[in-house]
């Protein structure tokens, strides 16, 4: 199916199931440790091995010498792969660096070594005893000093100019030229890497911890050098990704490789210090705004260049795209440079682009609305657009900024705040809040799925699609369960696997939408199907309440399928509305943090997200989607921070008891609301998508209200006390 205008009337209209608040249909398999994730497919891959990666201790040279014969000889020891062993391997389209090194070391803690054993312990015992011998080679390590040497990057993102930027910035009588750091972040889900690889003569499985299921199989069919018909990947639940689980990693891999050598299935899971170096990450960033605006608060000017590194032939942080967006002005620039860095791959992590993007461009705003002596809800109000500001003829199909900024100053309370810094007391604490414009693109992906009816009217769905605790499983079952009309327990849905039709996958806030709209088209085909098997006409045949409706005649759903399954299959594909208009994601951010005024410590103390993100398929998981990522701008605002050793080359911080992420007690109460919005721009849905657009802008809206509490600027992220003590305002004495 074709989605080539936009989408009129149609059963997801219904919202008989879709659009209500549904309990996810995999919570009882979570909730009781019994859904499989890829480290536990036990009854699949049975008397699995287990592999012990081994990680390169330097960060930029080459092995001069591996001795494994000790290791070999150790207690339970089946195999060992290693590069000279792997033989010539290819590499995927979708990794920067190989994914098992030597002699070259790309990176620290690149996988130079798998040992397989009987156990985890023979196995971790083993790779202890291999003797390694390095050539060192001087690294890059430092995004500052990387900055002066950094190139335009070969992207699809190039440079931006629009007007005369330098021309309006100097003429603006209101200028602010600010820049900001972001520091390199991790993805730091609760699953490791993790995959369990088993081979059947030349035939391959995979089960893996993965967001994109094609994706996945055709890098690794690439790396191994084998067809991918020969390769299934197999990921039905995933622990947490982030983007971290885009592509496949070391693990994987190595899982193959160890399997293959042990003639066995070998199970491998990522220790922790090398998840943080052997995997990917956010780039670290330095961002420098420059915008000029009319003292009545016109942007007439506005400029984002940004800085970032990766690996040879990486790619940038592209942290300048929504600014090219999200405010008006006729004089624009933007522009990224990207440094060559000898640190870990650095790509995909919620949000790319526009998390470490707004959390520079936000703050910028709001120094913008001090020296303005405005407030910045009505700054940012006033400078909204209803078109692409880059291309005037190109309107927004959904635009509800001002909704989301308006609506929210009412719920929090925006008109009780203190405009002048450092006012407002509770005891120890200076109290203050923050506001932040939320925005992410909104991005459809071709998508398809299997959908099969038996005669007792069970709906079966089968797609590659993944649920990386998403919820994934309950919109695709709504959205079938809202075309066949019949209710959600008797729909059975069934993800992750690459033999079932190639999906969108989980990534870039693109899937929830994408994968519903390819169930949508399988269930048209099936409800044609059915319609002729029973002497209907589709069009006018009504399916509801497991019951197939024309004039007086209603027949059961299931006896179409009387004389055996009926099946059908489609894909959604997409042609050009998205540039006809532009297809975005709005929303606005608000904080209030409390400031000790004796430590500097900041505590969040109340959230608030409101947010235009087209139709909620379902508000509860939308919620949830919502508030963890208000978590993870909570994590990246105060604490998250990959320490880079810049005499070694590696993340220092490299485990969970050194790379500070929120808990519990970090984190309030937090509010979400959702504007009641559809999109029929974007799918016959009518959807867009929310996962990431939660935790854009806030960081910097908590940022804000730390400047609000106590007069402190922090351009530097993450805000910690030891950039906040020395400025704080006099604390009051113990005494009082």
């Amino acid at each position: 199916m074709k989605f080539t205008t936009p989408a009129t009337t149609n059963p997801i209209d219904q919202l008989k199931v879709v659009g209500r608040a549904t309990d996810r249909i995999d919570g009882p398999l979570k909730t009781t440790g019994t859904a499989p994730y890829a480290y536990e497919q036990h009854a699949a891959a049975p008397n699995a091995a287990y592999g012990y990666v081994l990680g390169a201790a330097i960060a930029k040279g080459r092995i001069a010498s591996m001795d494994i014969i000790n290791a070999r000889r150790a207690p339970g020891v089946l195999a060992i792969v290693t590069a000279e062993s792997a033989g010539k391997l290819g590499k995927g389209k979708m990794n920067t660096a190989p994914l098992l090194g030597g002699p070259e070391i790309a990176h620290y803690h690149q996988a130079i070594a798998l040992v397989v054993a009987e156990t985890f312990e023979q196995a971790r015992a083993a790779a202890q005893l291999i003797e390694v011998q390095y050539v060192k080679a001087e690294g890059k390590f430092d995004l500052a000093r990387g900055k002066a040497t950094a190139t335009k990057p070969k992207s699809d993102q190039p440079d931006s100019k629009f007007g005369d930027f330098a021309g309006a910035f100097a003429a603006a009588p209101v200028r602010l030229d600010a820049t900001y750091t972001t520091p390199d972040q991790s993805h730091a889900m609760m699953e490791p890497h993790a995959s369990i690889a088993a081979w059947q003569g030349d035939q391959l499985t995979v089960w893996t911890s993965n967001q994109m299921i094609d994706w996945g199989r055709g890098d690794l069919a690439r790396t191994l050098n084998i067809p991918k018909d020969k390769l299934r990947i197999v990921s039905p639940y995933i622990g947490g990704g982030f983007g971290g689980k885009l592509f496949v990693r070391s693990e994987a891999l190595l899982a193959a490789l160890g399997a293959k050598a042990a003639q066995r299935p070998v199970k491998v899971a990522l220790q922790r210090p090398l998840m943080m170096n052997n995997t990917t990450h956010r780039p670290a960033t330095i961002q420098r705004l420059r915008i000029g605006a009319t003292r009545a608060g016109k942007i007439t000017a506005i400029g984002h260049e940004s800085w970032s590194g990766d690996q040879p032939g990486g790619k940038p942080e592209t942290a300048v795209m929504q600014t090219r967006l999200l405010y008006a002005g006729a004089n624009r620039m933007t522009a990224m440079r990207l440094a060559v860095l000898d640190l870990p791959e650095g790509n995909a992590m919620r949000a790319p682009g526009e998390a470490p993007g707004l959390m520079a461009l936000e703050i910028a705003i709001d120094e913008l609305a001090e020296k303005l002596k405005m407030d910045p809800v009505v700054l940012r109000i006033l400078n909204d657009t209803k078109v692409d500001p880059e291309k005037p003829g190109r309107p927004f199909s959904q635009r509800r900024l001002i909704d989301c900024l308006r609506t929210g100053a009412v719920e929090f309370g925006w008109k009780e705040r203190n405009a002048t810094p450092g006012q407002v007391r509770d005891g120890r604490w200076l109290v203050g809040m923050g506001v932040a414009a939320a925005f992410r693109n909104n991005m459809v992906m071709k998508s398809g799925a299997r959908v099969r009816l038996n005669s007792e009217g069970v709906v079966t769905v089968e797609t590659d699609m993944t649920d990386i605790g998403t919820g994934s499983y309950t919109i695709i079952a709504q959205t079938a369960a809202e075309m066949m009309g019949v209710p959600l327990e008797k729909v059975v849905v069934r993800l992750g696997d690459s033999d079932y039709p190639v999906s969108a996958g989980s990534g870039g806030q693109w899937g929830g939408n994408s994968s519903t709209a390819g169930v949508y088209a399988a269930c048209v085909r099936l409800r044609q199907a059915v319609a002729l098997k029973l002497g209907m006409d589709d069009k006018v045949a009504r399916f509801s309440d497991g019951q197939v409706l024309q004039d007086e005649r209603q027949v059961p759903l299931g006896q179409a399928a009387a004389g055996g399954d009926i099946v059908a299959e489609d894909s959604m594909e997409y042609g050009d509305l998205d540039k006809k208009f532009q297809q975005s994601t709005f929303g606005a951010h608000f904080v209030e943090v409390g400031v000790d005024s004796y430590t500097g410590e900041v505590r969040v103390r109340r959230m608030l997200a409101v947010c235009a993100a087209g139709r909620i398929l379902n508000p509860k998981s939308a919620r949830s989607q919502v508030i963890g990522a208000m978590t993870m701008g909570v994590g990246a605002a105060l604490m998250e921070d990959l320490v880079v050793d810049k005499k070694v080359g590696f993340f220092v911080n490299h485990d969970l008891a050194g790379y500070e992420v929120p808990v519990h007690a970090d984190i309030p109460h937090q509010e979400v609301m959702f504007l009641d919005e559809t999109d029929p721009m974007s799918s016959p849905m009518k959807a867009k998508g929310v996962g990431e657009l939660g935790i854009c802008g806030v960081a910097a809206a908590i940022a804000n209200a730390v400047y609000n509490a106590t007069g402190v600027r922090v351009r530097d992220y993450p805000v910690t006390l030891d950039k906040l003590l020395a400025k704080l305002p006099a604390a009051p004495s113990m005494a009082a």
